[in-house]
């Protein structure tokens, strides 16, 4: 089975390396930079559990080396998938399955979902339409990735916790290809769970970070701060009851409210999030995919979105001001 990694930072080369493990896997990576010349010297590496395992794997920046593959993992950083989207088309084949393993809304999230139109196009995510022209509904699956993991350096993984992969089809079919790749991660070593409505998977997720990663790199704080300060989390959970509202007019309703969410993620203890360590090393922030398409989804369903409209206008001129998101 010929799988390729596109974007193997922690979430990518975490998954990465346990399909590589696989006998029966051929593992490839489409890298840049020094992340690629890493991986081409000492392989994809990752540490779990204070052992580390390494692959061999065929890494390149040129698509076209690698041509045609049975599954393709996409695991950038959102702000990367317009580059993505124009150097994709050499890895997709006729039945070639893409897994889309990234935080935040997608581009294809309103395809299948009957709370909305599904030929609405998410301007916040794919303003002129690429990647979706790029990457058709039909190779797609969703997933979402449950697991802390780290690379302090380039193509070598830390793993930390967390072991759960949720995949599903857009239209939440049973479908052979989803049974067959359901099998294929769990053979791999992940919790894996199938679902029948991947949409609402990826919304509940998101209910729980797109106001702590934002208000985190704003800060500097770590998540337990951002929750123990009682006015951030009364702010957070306004926010929160905003995307609830959002969710239940597509059909993604949420039978819990913020406290309970607070509760869980207050025991993960004192951690950065992804998008601090984003600020901190002087990457782009997944801003739209976690906020700005909140935005616009609650203009669709006609939810006024006042909190979460300041929590962008302030991550966003944040995030400016230090060249991490376009003016």
């Amino acid at each position: 089975m010929k799988v390729c990694i596109v974007g193997a930072g922690a979430i990518g080369g975490w998954i990465g390396v346990h399909l590589g493990m696989q006998s029966h896997v051929a593992l490839s990576v489409m890298a840049r930079d020094q992340t690629l010349r890493n991986i081409q010297q000492s392989g994809l590496q990752l540490t779990q559990n204070k052992q580390t395992h390494r692959v061999d794997v065929i890494a390149s920046d040129d698509t076209q080396k690698l041509g045609a593959q049975d599954l393709v993992v996409i695991a950038v950083k959102a702000p990367a998938m317009q580059m993505v989207a124009q150097h994709i088309a050499p890895l997709l084949g006729k039945n070639t399955q893409v897994l889309v393993a990234m935080n935040g809304v997608p581009w294809w999230f309103l395809k299948g979902l009957s709370g909305a139109p599904s030929n609405t196009r998410l301007s916040s995510i794919d303003p002129k339409g690429v990647i979706e022209q790029a990457i058709p509904i039909s190779h797609v699956i969703g997933c979402v990735v449950h697991a802390s993991c780290a690379t302090p350096t380039r193509g070598h993984i830390h793993h930390y916790f967390g072991n759960g992969l949720i995949i599903g089809e857009p239209d939440g079919l049973n479908t052979p290809r989803i049974i067959q790749l359901h099998q294929l991660l769990s053979d791999a070593g992940f919790a894996c769970t199938q679902s029948n409505n991947i949409q609402k998977d990826i919304w509940y997720k998101l209910w729980g970070n797109m106001t702590i990663n934002p208000i985190s790199a704003i800060t500097g704080a770590t998540v337990d701060k951002v929750l123990g300060d009682d006015l951030v989390r009364g702010f957070v959970s306004q926010i929160m009851l905003e995307a609830k509202a959002i969710g239940a007019k597509l059909g993604l309703a949420i039978d819990q409210q913020p406290e309970d969410r607070h509760a869980v993620t207050m025991k993960l203890g004192a951690f950065k999030t992804s998008m601090l360590q984003d600020v901190e090393a002087h990457r782009p922030v997944e801003l739209d995919a976690l906020v700005s398409s909140v935005r616009e989804l609650g203009a669709l369903t006609q939810i006024p979105t006042p909190y979460t409209d300041a929590l962008l206008g302030l991550s966003r001129l944040h995030a400016q001001q230090r060249g991490l998101y376009p003016l």
